[in-house]
């Protein structure tokens, strides 16, 4: 599977660095995965255009919106695999900067996804993400951590 993630800005803390390194390097066996980063920009249509312009057309767009589904982790390990059972092998997530999402990124969207209906900075969404990705992965293998 090929995952792309598409982000507004870069990471700032030597933390979160670290953690998405972590999860990246845990999952290389299961799946490519690509963060794309894009400058923040004047405003949120502004993004919107750079980040669509960063989405392959192709590919399952995941996008994460306060206003989207709740999943557990096992739902979402579930999504994953049905994708993948349908023949899609090509997945985007996108996390929006600071001031959320354009109504044209979530309007494109095949799944609006949300955490929690707290508020979490950008940078901590994509640390969370690359987790639950690996986690999802480790679910639908049945291995060993998740319980």
């Amino acid at each position: 599977m090929k995952i792309t993630l598409v982000a507004v800005g870069k990471l700032k803390e030597k933390f979160l660095v670290d953690g998405v390194e972590e999860y990246l390097k845990r999952l290389r066996p299961f799946a490519k995965i690509e963060i794309r980063e894009i400058a923040e920009q004047k405003s949120v249509a502004e993004e919107g255009k750079k980040i669509l312009s960063q989405v392959p057309k192709e590919n399952f767009l995941f996008v994460l919106d306060v206003a989207g589904k709740f999943l557990t982790s096992e739902d979402f390990a579930k999504k994953i695999a049905d994708l993948n059972l349908c023949g899609v092998s090509e997945i985007t997530f996108v996390i929006g900067g600071a001031f959320g999402l354009s109504e044209e990124v979530k309007n494109s969207a095949d799944f609006r996804l949300s955490f929690s209906p707290m508020t979490f900075t950008h940078q901590m969404a994509r640390l969370v993400l690359v987790e639950q990705i690996y986690r999802a992965f480790k679910i639908n293998r049945n291995e060993p951590y998740h319980y």
